[in-house]
This record gives structure tokens, C-alpha cells and sequence, in this order.
């Protein structure tokens, strides 16, 4: 028999959109699904700011609201000169600006309501958003509002900033404008030395040519040096750093090719032979510029190096002769006593004074279960109470903790020994240099015995237009529109290797909980007698006083009414009992309320609640993991081409479960420590294998910084994500298999844009050996095999995510991988 919850969906929200699972709460004829969405709602008319249900036509724009009142004192810490002035990005008597992280909003209805906070705060002077970033930019009057308040007027309609210890780290990202003070400057210097060059391009008379020839050469070299001294040396640096780690990356033959071009140039105006190629050099560090930026800019707005910073929260409470006070978590020492409430995550190891604690160490050790803990036992950082309050004393400071040591310890930072230099176009200029110098010295060879002058035109011009400039361009454009592609489905790589990396991998390893399963989900089980409507009443009755997280799901699963309780006991490490119409109702684990199953608990590995209703010993829950949708169809999919591997940090109950799924070949190693998974892969680096980690906690941070591309898995990419390659919204993990097919298929479209150049490169070459290589030449083909190399990249990867049915972003969670809705 397994028990559900009976929902019957009778409205949406009119504020959120979702459906109003228990009955709705009407305000001007509008359906609501909760108190916090109709509270935000009448704010907004009583401002009349409903335009904001206006903007984002047939859907819903609001953010679902908790029910729980706002307490302005939660956050008047942030009023103390200390936090504001970590906080504040500018200062004075009449304006302070703070800048803050959204990651609630969603659509232009989000942005529109966030610029118009001044209608609701009249201290609020201007509030700009910045989409991408996630990002909104608040500038108030200090003497008519308070950072405090306008907090909690966001959390209120629901756009609570993100606030955690990070913020108080007193580093500030510097933005880096050094890409776009090059670009400028090379597009500069290009566009006027091919303006100058226009008598060469167009043959003027011999007359014009000697009196502005020698004037113009003269003046495109000075033109040039700012490319050469400030635009160029971004790919001289990289050969450099190659160079010295005895490796050849495709930065070695660009740097090669654009010296060759600069110093022929200054030989040719020098020497009065020709104009030379400055307008080829400068115009070719442009493009490849342009690349670099493509590079950058794709989704700089996400964080994939984040440390337990991002994860702590920025405030406690703390406890002072009986009096709470809220502080900035910095500021906790030994011996202060905090209180930590249901969900709350306790920033520093502490002692247990009082409570009932149970708590959720999954994040750090994977374990899914929640712990119970006794008065005496000590708490570590990281661990997230579910239930009552509690009171703690802390006994090590926050960078002293056991969460700050598992991170900061040496094995979770190392950088692995093998990891690969190589992506396509790197292991492409392991050759194209090797070539081009063979090639340049057989016409300097041909052309000796024959004509000096037109061996070291030859020689020079070899190294000129073999400059694989339009190759470098190829891999930045196909792979940031991969990118591209990746993020309207919520999946976020931290730069264009490591999708290589994807395509190239042969192993995939999953962490359990929290990657294959959903954390705050559980499913819930009976065995035994089936529970007639009146026995579910009796243990429904007496569970709905209990805080214990598991009580609260054997709660939400059964049906029936409520009826009152007499002589309610919750019993640590027992469990809770009452009487309901005079019948005793015991519900806990096996030696309180189910000793005729004892002999199966010994072997029963999996987290059991049992039920006793008067005499009766009638069975008992079983709680079991909630795999994610479409979990089953994945896991086909990834086996036909890839092997397999699971490490959980939890015990073994689900082993079954696992092998079913992943079949009898694939590693299911259980109770692994971070260390215990870190080894693992890189047991599996060592036999060779390219791996992809996929897991979600501090505990896989070893483990998704040796693999080869660590995936992380999160339910809100703007939230904390351990250091990874790439972050994959939970919405979309059904997808993964899709996702490495078009990795797959984009390195193809890069093959075939090589194939452009390697084109371009086989004709200028011919030129070049037969001495017909010129500037006019040169000025034509190398932008134009530039661009076609550009378009080759970008219109191929559109043509195969179109195949693919990637590209439009999924609204509706299906998968490509069998059809199914998932």
C-alpha cells in the first residue's frame, strides 16, 4: 500500500501562476494560492503598479511568496556602519547605492516592478536592473529610508536579495575593460591604415605613388605600434607561457605569422618594395580580438569558483542574557550563544544547549537523512536544523569551522596532474607550425639557385599568409554560440574547453543526493496491514504536533481530518504519542512502536517510522529517495556510449534501487567521504579515462575539481554552486544526454570550419611559393577567409541545435532522448 497526499487543483494564483493545492484565498475576485502572494499583491494596487501583471503576456510573472511576515528587525544588522560600509559601493550624507544579486527575477514584468521600487519606498531615489547579471543597482536617501527596509520590501514581493558571508568578504569584483580598450583601439588603427592604403588598392599612377607612398608607409607604421605594443601582445603572451611549459598552442604560429607580417611590412616601407601588410596585421588582431571577447563575455554573470562564503549565511541570532540580537556572522567568537530555527544553517561548530536537533548534514557529507542530536553533542558548520529551534554555544570561530577546513584542506584545491592542454585548435597548431616552416624553407630552397630576391619574398610571404588567424577564430565562435545554446536550457559551462572536455569524456560519475535525487523531496511508503480511513485520522491527529521533519511527510501523506489530542509527548530519539477519542497512538521507530518487527529492522536498512494505535502494531513508513523525472530514460541513453559510475556519501539502502538503473556494470559505491571520491576519480584519470563528475554539494568539490568537467547540479544557478566547470539547472538534468550528443556534433562543425581555412590557406600558400603574393592580395583574402571561417562556425552550430530541436528554450520539461514528457 503506499499513502499520498489526495490535491485536487482548483485555481492558479493569480499572482505566481501555480495551482492553488489547498483551497484559495480571494481578494478583489482574484484567486490566490497563499497569504504572501494576495499580500503582495494588494501592495502593488494600493501603489498601482498592476501594470506589472501586464507586461509578460499568457504567463504569470510573480514570484511565488512565503507566507511567514517579514520582521524588519531581521535585517537592522545591515543598518550598523560596520555592514554598510562593506556593503555600500557609494557613501555620503544624502545618497547611499548598494548593489545586489536577484536571482528571482525572471522575465521584463520582474525588471519593470524592481525599477519602480520608488513607488513603493519613497527613499528609494533609483533602482536599475541588470538582467543578465541578475543584478539591481538601488540608490536611496539615507535620511528617508534604511538599508534594513528596503530588504525587507523586497523580500516582501518577493525578490529576496541573495545575502550571505560573501558579501561582507570586503573583495569587489573589478570589472576587466582591457578587452574593450583593445578592441577599440585596434578597430582604430585598422580602419585608418586601410584608409591610408587606398592608393596601393587602387594603383594609383607611379606619380601619386611617389610622392604620398613613402609618406603614407611611414605613417601606417606608426599607426601600427599601438596593435603591435597593446592589441598583439594578448597572443604573444600566450605563446610565451606555452613556450615555457613545452608546449605548442595555436597562439605559437598566430604570434609567429603576425611578427612575420609586421617585420616584412617594415622591410618592404624601409627599402622602398612596397606598402607592406599593416593593414592585414592590424585587421587580423582585430578579428581575433573579437574573439576573445566572444570568449569572455558568454556568461561571465555566473560564479563557478565560489567557496563556502557564497553558501554561509550573512547574519545570526544570537542570545544575550535571554535578549536576541541579530549579528553579522564575522563577528561570531567562542562563547557566544546562538539560536538556529527550522532551515537555518549554523554558520560555526557548536554545542547542543537546548532543543531538539535534527540536522541535515547533505550538503557536506551527502548523507540524506537528518541526524538527531542530544544536548552535549557537538554541531558542525554546514549542517541545516529541520525542526524546533535550537540553542547553541559556538566553540571555533567561522574560518576555524570543519566546513571552512574540508574546503580550504590542500586535496580539495589541487589542480590535477593531468589535466589536458589540448583542445582542437591547440593540437591543430602543433602541426600548422611544423608545416608552415617546411613549406616556407622549400621555397626559400627552390628559389635560391634562381632568383634571391624572389626566395626571400617567398619565404616571407609563406609565413605571412600561413598565419592560421582564421583557424583561431573557428573554435571561440562555434563554441560561445554552443554556449549560447547551453543557456537558453539552463546549462551553464564556464568557458568553450569545456565543452571539448564533454564531448571528449568516456565516464560519467554521479554523486546520489541532491544530483540523482531531488534533496527536499522524499517518497513515503507503507508495509504492512492496510491503515483503515479512521486509523490514518488517529496518526494523522497526533502528527500534526510534531516538528520531527520525518513526522511532518507521514503527515502530508496521509488523509483524513484532524482531531484534537490528549497528553501529547514528543520523545527524543523515540518519537510521539497522544491519545485521540481516548485510543494511544504511538508513532516512532521500532523499540517505541513496532517491536513485533524488529527482526525485519535488523536487515531493513532503509529510514523506517512505526506505528502503534492502541494494542495494534498495524506496520510501518518507509522513507525512500525521489529520483529526478526522467532520471530512467538518462540513464539508458548515457549507457549505450558511456560507463557509468555512482559514489554517494549515504549508506547503501538504495543499492538495489541503483542497480536496477544503472545495470550490473556500473560502480555504486556507498558512505564515500569527500576524500574517498576525490580518489576515485582520479584512479580513473590514471587508467586514462576522461570523466565527468556530476554532483551538487561541498562534499563532490574534490571530485568536480579533478574530473575532467565538473557538473553542478543546483536548483537556482544563482545560488551556491562549489567549484566546477559548468552548472546545470535541475530543471534541465533529464537533458544531459542531449546536451553531450550536440558537444559531439559541434566539434564536427569546428572539423568543418577548419576545412574553410585549411582552404583559404592551401590557396594563399600556392601564391606565396610562386612569389605572387602581394598586399592587395593579402588585403583581400585574409579578412574575407576571416569572416567565411566565422560564419562557417556560427551557421553550422545553428544548423545542428535546429536539428537537434535545441533551439528554442524548453518551457514545457521534455526530452529529446525518447519523445516522453518528463
Amino acid at each position: 500500500m503506499q499513502v499520498t497526499a489526495s490535491t485536487q487543483i482548483k485555481e492558479h494564483c493569480y499572482h505566481c501562476g501555480d495551482e492553488c493545492t489547498t483551497t484559495p484565498i480571494y481578494a478583489e475576485e482574484k484567486a490566490f494560492c497563499c497569504t504572501g502572494c494576495k499580500s503582495v499583491y494588494e501592495l502593488l494596487y494600493a501603489n498601482n503598479l498592476c501594470t506589472y501583471y501586464n507586461l509578460e503576456a499568457g504567463e504569470k510573472p510573480g514570484v511565488t511568496v512565503t507566507d511567514e511576515a517579514v520582521d524588519l528587525n531581521k535585517f537592522s544588522y545591515l543598518d550598523e556602519e560596520v555592514v554598510l560600509g562593506q556593503l555600500l559601493s557609494f557613501k555620503d550624507n544624502s545618497l547611499h547605492k548598494v548593489l545586489f544579486q536577484i536571482p528571482g527575477m525572471h522575465c521584463s514584468s520582474c525588471i519593470w516592478l524592481l525599477e519602480n521600487l520608488f513607488k513603493l519606498d519613497a527613499g528609494i531615489i533609483q533602482s536599475r536592473v541588470n538582467f543578465l547579471r541578475k543584478e539591481i543597482s538601488i540608490s536611496y536617501n539615507p535620511a528617508r529610508t534604511k538599508l534594513s527596509a528596503i530588504v525587507t520590501l523586497l523580500h516582501k514581493i518577493g525578490y529576496a536579495p541573495t545575502l550571505n558571508l560573501d558579501n561582507l568578504s570586503g573583495k569587489k569584483k573589478k570589472k576587466d575593460y582591457s578587452i574593450f580598450i583593445r578592441l577599440g583601439l585596434t578597430g582604430f588603427c585598422f580602419g585608418n591604415i586601410m584608409l591610408l592604403s587606398f592608393p596601393d588598392y587602387f594603383s594609383l599612377t607611379d606619380e601619386v605613388n611617389r610622392e604620398l607612398g613613402s609618406f603614407f608607409g611611414y605613417l601606417n607604421i606608426l599607426v601600427s605600434l599601438p596593435v603591435l605594443l597593446y592589441g598583439a601582445p594578448v597572443f604573444f603572451k600566450s605563446a610565451l607561457q606555452g613556450l615555457k611549459q613545452k608546449h605548442i598552442n595555436l597562439d605559437v604560429p598566430i604570434s609567429l605569422g603576425l611578427l612575420s607580417l609586421f617585420l616584412v611590412s617594415l622591410y618592404d616601407i624601409f627599402t622602398a618594395n612596397g606598402p607592406g601588410f599593416l593593414d592585414s596585421f592590424t585587421g587580423l588582431v582585430f578579428f581575433m580580438l573579437i574573439g576573445k571577447y566572444v570568449q569572455q563575455r558568454t556568461y561571465d554573470a555566473l560564479e563557478f569558483d565560489r567557496d563556502y562564503k557564497s553558501y554561509f549565511p550573512i547574519s545570526v541570532t544570537t542570545l544575550e542574557k535571554g535578549v536576541e540580537k541579530i549579528i553579522s556572522v564575522k563577528e561570531l567568537v567562542p562563547g557566544k550563544r546562538i539560536r538556529i530555527r527550522n532551515q537555518e544553517l549554523v554558520p560555526a561548530d557548536a554545542i547542543l544547549l537546548s532543543g531538539q536537533a535534527f540536522i541535515d548534514y547533505s550538503f557536506v557529507s551527502g548523507e540524506s537523512v537528518p541526524v538527531p542530536k542530544v544536548v552535549g553533542e557537538i554541531i558542525y558548520a554546514g549542517g541545516r536544523q529541520t525542526g524546533e529551534s535550537i540553542q547553541l554555544e559556538v566553540i571555533k570561530d567561522v574560518s576555524q569551522s570543519y566546513l571552512t577546513q574540508l574546503w580550504n584542506n590542500d586535496i580539495f584545491r589541487k589542480e590535477s596532474s593531468y589535466a589536458s592542454f589540448g583542445t582542437y585548435a591547440h593540437n591543430v597548431g602543433k602541426y600548422f607550425i611544423s608545416v608552415t616552416l617546411l613549406i616556407a624553407l622549400g621555397a626559400l630552397i627552390y628559389w635560391v639557385p634562381r632568383d634571391h630576391d624572389m626566395a626571400i619574398k617567398a619565404f616571407t610571404s609563406v609565413l605571412v599568409i600561413a598565419c592560421p588567424c582564421a583557424l583561431s577564430l573557428s573554435t571561440p565562435f562555434t563554441l560561445s554560440n554552443v554556449l549560447r545554446i547551453f543557456g537558453k536550457h539552463k546549462f551553464y559551462l564556464k568557458n568553450g574547453e569545456v565543452a571539448e572536455n564533454l564531448a571528449k569524456a568516456d565516464t560519467i560519475v554521479f554523486d546520489k543526493t541532491g544530483t540523482l535525487t531531488v534533496s527536499n523531496q522524499t517518497d513515503v511508503t507503507y508495509h504492512g496491514e492496510s491503515l483503515t480511513a479512521y486509523q490514518q485520522e488517529l496518526v494523522k491527529s497526533v502528527l500534526q504536533h510534531s516538528t520531527h521533519p520525518l513526522s511532518q511527510r507521514v503527515y502530508e501523506s496521509l488523509m483524513g481530518a484532524v482531531k484534537p489530542v490528549a497528553n501529547f509527548k514528543e520523545l527524543a530519539g523515540k518519537g510521539v504519542e497522544g491519545e485521540v477519542n481516548e485510543i494511544l497512538v504511538r508513532v516512532g521507530s521500532v523499540s517505541f512502536a513496532g517491536n513485533k518487527y524488529q527482526q525485519a529492522n535488523r536487515t531493513n536498512r532503509e529510514t523506517s517510522v512505526y506505528v502503534q494505535i492502541g494494542e495494534e502494531q498495524p506496520g510501518y513508513f518507509v522513507f525512500g529517495n525521489h529520483y529526478r523525472e526522467g532520471l530512467a530514460a538518462l540513464i539508458r541513453e548515457l549507457r549505450k556510449t558511456k560507463m557509468l559510475a555512482v559514489l554517494s556519501g549515504d549508506n547503501d539502502a538504495e543499492k538495489s534501487n541503483l542497480q536496477l538503473l544503472f545495470g550490473e556494470d556500473s560502480d555504486l559505491l556507498f558512505n564515500q567521504s569527500p576524500s574517498d571520491k576525490l580518489a576515485y576519480i582520479e584512479n580513473l584519470k590514471k587508467e586514462g579515462r576522461r570523466v565527468i563528475m556530476v554532483g551538487d554539494g561541498l562534499n563532490d568539490a574534490g571530485a568536480l575539481k579533478m574530473s575532467d568537467a565538473g557538473i553542478s547540479v543546483t536548483d537556482t544557478v544563482n545560488g551556491f554552486s562549489p567549484g566546477c566547470d559548468a552548472i546545470l539547472d535541475s530543471g534541465s538534468f533529464s537533458r544531459l544526454a542531449d546536451f553531450l550528443r550536440f558537444t559531439q556534433n559541434s566539434l564536427r562543425v569546428i572539423l568543418f570550419s577548419f576545412g574553410v581555412s585549411f582552404i583559404y590557406n592551401i590557396i594563399g600558400l600556392t601564391l606565396a611559393v610562386m612569389g605572387k603574393f602581394s598586399p592587395v592580395i593579402s588585403a583581400i583574402l585574409m579578412p574575407i577567409s576571416s569572416i567565411s571561417v566565422v560564419l562557417a562556425a556560427v551557421i553550422g552550430v545553428r544548423i545542428v541545435a535546429w536539428r537537434m530541436g535545441l533551439t528554442r528554450a524548453n518551457k514545457t520539461k521534455y526530452s529529446t532522448i525518447n519523445a516522453l514528457p518528463v
